[in-house]
């Protein structure tokens, strides 16, 4: 089974890259994020129309979540436990068909500026998505939560990693925050895959970061030990970087063996 995580940066203004995706890539499954759509207004016959099921976590005009499968999605979440009264959608999860895989989008706060109010609502997010994590694994289901973590784990997962040593996505309680979710028992699944340096996700839009290559890793699908087991391959779909009207963002990829 192919799964993937794309930040699409607004669904209706990328309304073209995602057909053109889901045409020429065909996902088994993928989570989106920063959707930027309120449920009702999501564009479903673009998803629909070629053959996929779609659950949806909106909010107007910023962030919102969602997972397209090709089976049927069962048993749906949104929003963390402890989100109550949070207006930011940015969970969202199921089990996939009869394959017993639970399928975790996320799009994790970007914390800017930090330190500051953005960063605590980050770090506490985080926190959060940690219990989340405890609870899901006690099921010994494959497991992968997926998605933009806005997290640059480590050094090598930056062109540039001294420019963003301020940064929400670089500091240490972020970077401490994502080995904590690491030592529950999830894996990296890219780096299972592929530990060299020069891998990159996103690429901003303004001084020729994608010309240059100037990017960074922040999009990362990690995986339980039984989804981990059943790892063949994993990578980084540069190509959609590339087209016309872009996200920021490009398609990170696994293959799991269910």
């Amino acid at each position: 089974m192919k799964l993937a995580t794309f930040n699409i940066n607004g669904v209706k203004a990328r309304a073209d890259v995602l057909g053109r995706w889901l045409d020429q890539s065909a996902p088994d499954a993928a989570v989106l994020q920063e959707i930027k759509s309120v449920d009702e207004n999501f564009p479903r016959e673009i998803v629909e129309s070629r053959g996929y099921h779609l659950e949806t976590h909106g909010q107007k005009g910023f962030n919102g979540v969602a997972i397209l499968s090709k089976l049927p999605l069962h048993d749906v979440v949104r929003r963390l436990p402890g989100d109550d009264g949070d207006e930011q959608a940015r969970w969202i999860e199921a089990t996939i068909g009869d394959t017993g895989l639970r399928l975790c989008g996320l799009y994790l706060p970007n914390g800017n500026p930090a330190p500051g109010p953005k960063f605590d609502y980050k770090l506490a997010w985080m926190e959060r998505m940690h219990a989340r994590v405890q609870t899901l694994l006690r099921t010994e289901a494959p497991l992968v939560f997926a998605g933009d973590y806005n997290v640059i784990a480590q050094p090598t997962d930056a062109a540039r990693p001294e420019a963003w040593r301020e940064d929400a996505l670089f500091r240490p309680d972020t970077r401490a925050a994502f080995r904590r979710l690491e030592n529950l028992g999830l894996y990296d699944a890219l780096r299972l895959r592929h530990p060299e340096p020069g891998i990159y996700s996103f690429w901003d839009y303004q001084a020729g970061a994608w010309a240059r290559n100037d990017g960074i890793r922040i999009d990362h699908l990690m995986l339980s030990a039984q989804a981990a087991d059943r790892l063949t391959d994993a990578w980084v779909e540069t190509e959609p970087r590339a087209w016309d009207k872009p996200s920021d963002h490009t398609p990170v990829w696994i293959d799991l063996a269910l």
